[in-house]
């Protein structure tokens, strides 16, 4: 039985995506003392919040054409060390205007993350496990969170907000060090025996080698007129506007409601996540299972995402309830369910991707329909909150999405992505194969 040394990459992904969640959960965490500093109104904090969104948009498809063309190494480890260096200078700015362009960088860094690790997954998982690699990528991003919340709290009440940013930028430099020091593609990994080598790469699907970028460009057209992929990207906007709304706002809510502290709010903000990054990677394993059965096909993975979004609405109720520990199950159930439908999206998009040449910029896609409905949450939020002095529209505009992302993906992902009229060719013999399964 071959060994099992790819869960080294599948762990690297989810390490990878909590150094950039804790980059990220640093603002969040710190925005009271940051708003006290530079004196500035849940107005301007929104933007702040958003600020990064707004290049990581601008960039997600360039990073997915560079992913796909020169592949995860190079590009994860040079963007990760560009947000890590721009976390350092947030903690070094000494105006609003530089706060601000230091957010922006971090969009361009952090735009990578997705479509470079999208991209592993397709060179890495075997078919039967890209649902469980897939949510190790998401939870990374979960429990960075978690222990974000936990941990940038105690370094701002211990040394301040400034040297919390430093702290968690040198992380990340470290880790772009050991990225490209260490990972390689299974082709080329001599730490990788003959047998997983070989069950990789005759079990992950199509993957041909990296070509030019007009085919690139040809394959980007097709993938923006395919309904299968905007559907997937619709779902994932619908999903990704809780994720942002609970990432940028979660703590301000807690301070606000219950009059916590900043440790106490990013400790009570931690519990949600937490639950998330373990919960989701049960529902990635089981997602699997579920497509192992006899007659399933790959776009049955929707199925599971639908039912994740419809738990996820739960998030309605939090406005009628007083119960600080019921609005954190609440908040919890939420935000795993939001955590597990976006991870399968990821799974169920390279499923559905006959040629895995594009995952890279199928990802970013995806992604993107993520992040624009995300560039909006913490904004319309900040709008919200300053006009109603409460949060419960807040939670009804993301229950509201979260419903409707339920009907896109039951009715809009069937179909296989196919970007040429040709079929691309079968996995070598003997490999366990669902290409092709995800018709009607």
């Amino acid at each position: 039985m071959a060994s099992r040394k790819r869960y080294l990459v599948y762990a690297g992904l989810f390490v990878l995506m909590f150094i950039n969640y804790l980059d990220r959960v640093n603002l969040s965490v710190a925005a009271k003392s940051i708003a006290d500093t530079y004196q500035l109104s849940p107005i301007d904090m929104g933007y702040i919040f958003s600020a990064f969104l707004w290049t990581y948009l601008i960039c997600l498809i360039p990073m997915g054409l560079l992913a796909d063309r020169f592949g995860g190494r190079a590009v994860t480890y040079s963007t990760l060390g560009l947000w890590s260096l721009a976390g350092i200078w947030t903690g070094l700015a000494s105006t609003y205007s530089s706060l601000f362009a230091s957010r922006l960088v971090l969009g361009i860094g952090e735009s990578a993350s997705y479509p470079a690790g999208g991209k592993i997954i397709r060179e890495w998982a075997p078919e039967s496990e890209r649902g469980l690699a897939s949510a190790f990528l998401n939870s990374g991003a979960h429990a960075g969170l978690c222990v974000g919340s936990v941990v940038v709290g105690t370094l701002i009440v211990s040394f301040g907000w400034r040297e919390s940013f430093y702290i968690t930028g040198a992380f990340g430099l470290v880790l772009a060090l050991v990225w490209f020091l260490f990972y390689r593609r299974p082709e080329a990994a001599s730490w990788l025996g003959k047998d997983e080598r070989d069950l990789i790469l005759s079990t992950r699907g199509a993957v041909a080698a990296h070509d030019g970028g007009g085919s690139q460009f040809v394959a980007l057209k097709n993938l923006l007129r395919n309904p299968s992929m905007l559907a997937l990207a619709l779902t994932q906007g619908c999903a990704g506007y809780t994720l942002y709304l609970f990432m940028t706002w979660l703590p301000s809510y807690l301070a606000a409601t219950k009059g916590m502290d900043v440790l106490k709010s990013g400790l009570f903000s931690a519990i949600p996540y937490g639950v998330a990054a373990v919960l989701g990677l049960g529902l990635g394993w089981f997602s699997d299972r579920l497509l192992k059965r006899q007659g399933a096909r790959n776009a049955d993975r929707r199925k599971l995402i639908a039912a994740m979004l419809l738990l996820s609405s739960v998030i309605l109720a939090a406005p009628l309830v007083e119960s600080i520990w019921l609005i954190e199950a609440l908040i919890s159930i939420s935000l795993a369910c939001v955590a597990t439908a976006m991870a399968m999206n990821i799974a169920l998009t390279a499923d559905l991707m006959v040629d895995g040449r594009y995952n890279g910029v199928a990802t970013s896609l995806l992604i993107m329909g993520g992040n624009l409905f995300g560039t909006a949450a913490p904004i319309v939020t900040g709008y919200v909150v300053a006009a109603t002095g409460g949060y419960s529209g807040a939670f009804l505009i993301a229950g509201v999405l979260l419903l409707g992302g339920a009907v896109v993906i039951t009715f809009g992902a069937k179909s296989p992505i196919r970007l040429s009229p040709q079929p691309q060719a079968e996995p070598q013999d003997g490999a366990v194969s669902f290409v092709g399964k995800a018709s009607r």
